[in-house]
């Protein structure tokens, strides 16, 4: 049977037929930046020269925003007071492709509306200036949210409910919802602020940081193994999939109800702004898992959002181009570093991305006249795994497969075509007739052939599976052939 991939290109397709319905609490946020140089002659305060200011739509909106510019649809539910804030928000939000916007007013409350102020010289956030009213809503506009809310259900893959304690998911809207989901089969993700889970029953996944599942379990949850255990509890209470605990630097944290828990590293990124990270990560997770895509997958798609997110000023949104960049990065190594020739140089590489906590992928082949067929399956590899290492066959090991007339292109050549490709981590040139050696040193998480293999064909299928690894099949393209390429460039037949 083979395992299904989804390689980031098939990925990003899929996410952009796919429709979140996400309900939860919009504000406004301000940024202005300028440069502290002075304290006030009026009292004991920094005083800073505003250079400039940015708006943006802030908190379940920027939820909205970033399953947007993935290239998902966004169906988006909130409430906005009768007043200047609210009608930006709706201004903005009407600009914004890819969000509908359904807003219900409250004019006895204020919309949320939150400034900060930063030195731009530190990236520094110095002050915060809050408008609210953080109480939840009253009974007739909790029924103008469920009645706005319900009949979206149909229309949605996936529902996400950001909770950021501003009144908008009341205990009584987030019920309605949870359970006129389930009933049409959809799954709920649901982004906690309340500390008793028990309000959000029913719920497919919930994504509380570390800080919040500490203080919900009353745990220290500072590693997989106590976060293992106190999940399990409060799973059972919130009759949930799954519970995902965001670690901020340490990565994220998996634990499914059923299976094993799965430890995602975060990315080596410089932090410029930590505002919104959450929001990605909640945005990141429901567009992904929208395409039936398994855990493993949405959890690495997620981690990598989060990378970009952090890595600029505000409440920023990440595009799927970013994302494609940060999961397969073109300029990872230049080609020349991709090609391992020192003695020790193969293991010290292996052991630094398993000190990252990376997972290394590994194919293999002689890939003398590259075609689309190798790509694909080159393609599908570096998705599944974090680096990839491809194990190259040298010339002398090629003449003895495919004769004396090949290979068409010296080993150089060809570890130098692979190493140009961005799905490709490291090129390792072997002697051998099988890469059976090369495997038992590399002890791969995912092995990966094509689909025009069996798993007990497939060279060091054991190895892997007695180390805790995967293999992959990759459905091959029909009508592509080295040997077919050779015969028809030197006259003969296909």
């Amino acid at each position: 049977m083979q395992t299904p991939v989804f390689d980031f290109d098939t990925l990003a397709q899929a996410i952009a037929g796919r429709t979140v319905l996400c309900i939860g609490d919009l504000m406004l946020d301000e940024f202005v930046y300028g440069e502290v140089s002075r304290i006030s002659p009026e009292a004991p305060a920094p005083v800073i020269a505003a250079q400039r200011s940015e708006t943006h739509i802030g908190g379940a909106g920027n939820v909205a925003r970033n399953i947007a510019s993935l290239g998902a649809r966004c169906i988006f539910v909130a409430l906005v007071g009768e007043d200047d804030a609210g009608a930006r928000l709706r201004a903005a939000l009407a600009e914004t492709a890819g969000i509908e916007s359904v807003l219900v007013c409250d004019p006895s409350r204020p919309t949320t509306r939150k400034v900060r102020f930063v030195s731009e010289h530190f990236s520094t956030h110095m002050l915060r200036a809050d408008w609210e009213q953080a109480a939840p809503a009253s009974t007739e506009i909790e029924l103008k949210l469920i009645e706005a809310i319900l009949p979206q259900l149909p229309r949605a893959d996936i529902v996400l409910l950001s909770d950021y304690a501003k009144g908008v998911l009341t205990a009584r809207v987030i019920r309605n919802v949870i359970d006129a989901a389930r009933k049409l089969g959809k799954r709920v993700i649901v982004d906690p602020k309340s500390l008793n889970w028990a309000i959000y029953r029913g719920a497919s996944l919930l994504t509380p940081n570390r800080k919040e599942f500490a203080e919900a379990t009353r745990s220290r949850a500072d590693t997989v193994e106590s976060i293992t255990e106190a999940a399990q509890d409060v799973m059972r209470l919130a009759d949930c999939e799954a519970i995902l605990v965001t670690r901020s630097e340490r990565g994220m944290t998996l634990v499914p109800r059923e299976g094993e828990a799965v430890h995602v590293p975060s990315y080596p990124v410089k932090v410029r702004d930590v505002s919104g990270a959450g929001d990605t990560v909640a945005a990141a997770l429901a567009a992904t898992l929208a395409t039936g895509a398994d855990w493993d997958t949405s959890l690495r798609m997620a981690s990598a959002a989060a990378a970009v997110a952090v890595g600029k000023q505000g409440t920023a949104s990440v595009s799927a181009a970013e994302l494609r960049r940060k999961i397969l990065p073109h300029a990872y190594l230049a080609a020349e570093e991709k090609i391992v020739l020192a003695p020790g140089a193969l293991a010290a590489q292996l052991a630094d991305w398993r000190k990252q906590g990376l997972r290394v992928g590994f194919t293999n082949g002689c890939f003398d006249i590259l075609h689309p067929g190798h790509v694909k399956v080159l393609t599908a590899a570096r998705a599944a795994c974090d680096r990839l290492v491809v194990g190259l066959n040298s010339d002398a090991s090629v003449r003895r497969l495919k004769g004396e007339d090949r290979p068409v292109q010296n080993e150089r050549a060809r570890a130098e075509v692979l190493a140009a490709l961005e799905a490709v981590d490291l090129v390792v040139i072997f002697e051998e007739d099988t890469p059976i050696n090369l495997i038992t040193d590399i002890k791969p998480s995912v092995l990966v052939k094509g689909g025009d293999y069996t798993r007990e064909q497939v060279v060091g299928y054991d190895v892997v599976e007695a180390a805790g690894g995967t293999v992959v099949l990759v459905d091959i393209l029909r009508g592509f052939s080295t040997t077919a390429l050779v015969n028809r460039a030197r006259g003969g037949t296909t």
